[in-house]
């Protein structure tokens, strides 16, 4: 009797602690693959934590060979240093080297592949264009990624470099000079390059936040996403002409009145060279007045953000253009890239000056300066208009 009642009264104890522990076994690895789950999604989200690059064919449009400097390699990426119109850019380091990774999303798969395609066009290989190292995919459905891999340079686009810094008259020329001359040789063809028929090329976003400088302030051209290349016999495709920055839009672009010709896109490519120029003038310490603080081209007529009908107001209407200081005409060689600028960024774009005749005006601008001594440099001022300059180039 009293076993039974025993075992009447234990029942009830022994089943709770069972209850319990099914549920403690249940939930708690339940709970923790959760949180396993969640911290890693977290880190690949916020760290982007290093692992193998291996390249991977594009399923379309067309395959992409692996590129030997990657493949297997360690990639990192460390921040974002800049983003823009079609992605970002981060710093990333490759081994014990860094590179730059510039990241777009799949809608903006086009201009991926063309930034592809023109960096592996022959004879691509230039001092004064960014250096292409590789291009990948990442990830799938709906969660991919287009990656191109480029040298870095750490005092990045010569936009940020100007906010940062003034410039002497040597590294204004020298910026100016090493720009003009990858932006010849990009508009440059040579049938008979040593890696094949390198077409002619127009940027067609030439701007000074693509414009990446070196340690050594030597300049190189990036960004070719709405690049456009120029092969005999082919026509330019079916390209937007009214395409880049608005702000660095030349005149022809904004009335959406360009001929669809080879040599109308590369003097369009001119025009805003002629604007970039005057951002150097504009922070250099030559001249004898006051280096005002870094704007951006028209910054003073339309604002940071104008839109299409501001420019044309001010650049086709009103025939407007940044303003050249009068201190600048009183140093000889900030009034010859006066002229040089004005001779870029002319309405009519026939008039323009090529890519190589700005690169010679300006090695002859930097000789000119560097024989005047102090004494002389009244005397060079007032001959400045009699200066043989080099012939306009009809090459373009």
């Amino acid at each position: 009797m009293i076993s039974a009642v025993m075992t009447a009264t234990s029942n009830p104890f022994t089943q709770k602690p069972s209850l319990f522990n099914t549920l403690l076994y249940s939930i708690v690895p339940i709970m923790g693959i959760t949180a396993i789950v969640l911290l890693s999604f977290w880190m690949y989200r916020h760290h982007k934590l290093a692992y193998p690059p291996v390249l991977v064919p594009t399923q379309d449009p067309g395959p992409m060979p692996p590129s030997p400097t990657l493949v297997q390699k360690p990639l990192q990426l460390l921040e974002i240093k800049a983003r823009g119109r079609f992605g970002c850019v981060w710093k990333a380091q490759l081994l014990n080297d860094y590179v730059a990774v510039k990241i777009f999303p799949i809608q903006d798969k086009l201009s991926w592949q063309n930034e592809y395609d023109i960096y592996n066009l022959p004879g691509m290989r230039h001092e004064n264009i960014l250096h292409f190292m590789g291009a990948e995919k990442r990830g799938s459905n709906l969660d991919i990624e287009l990656w191109l891999i480029t040298a870095y340079h750490e005092k990045g686009s010569l936009t940020d470099y100007l906010k940062a810094n003034v410039v002497t008259w040597n590294e204004l020329c020298h910026i100016a000079q090493t720009m003009a001359r990858g932006l010849a040789y990009l508009h440059s063809d040579f049938p008979g390059h040593r890696d094949g028929h390198k077409p002619a090329v127009a940027h067609r976003d030439i701007k000074s936040k693509n414009v990446l400088l070196k340690s050594n302030l030597t300049a190189c051209i990036a960004d070719f996403g709405l690049a456009l290349r120029f092969e005999a016999g082919k026509s330019a495709g079916d390209t937007h002409g009214q395409v880049g920055t608005r702000r660095y839009m030349a005149p022809e672009v904004l009335e959406g009145a360009i001929n669809f010709q080879r040599d109308a896109f590369l003097r369009i490519d001119m025009y805003a060279v002629g604007l970039v120029l005057w951002e150097l003038a504009a922070r250099c310490t030559a001249s004898d007045g006051p280096v005002d603080e870094y704007m951006l081209p028209f910054e003073e007529e339309v604002g940071q953000h104008p839109n299409l009908e501001d420019m044309q107001e001010v650049v086709v209407h009103k025939k407007l253009r940044p303003t050249l200081r009068e201190c600048w005409q009183k140093h000889p060689g900030l009034a010859m890239l006066c002229e040089t600028i004005e001779e870029c960024w002319d309405h009519e774009a026939e008039a323009r000056l090529s890519a190589g005749c700005v690169e010679e005006r300006v090695i002859q601008m930097q000789r000119q300066t560097s024989v005047s001594a102090p004494e002389e440099i009244v005397t060079v001022v007032t001959m400045v208009t009699n200066v043989d300059y080099p012939p306009k180039e009809s090459s373009l």
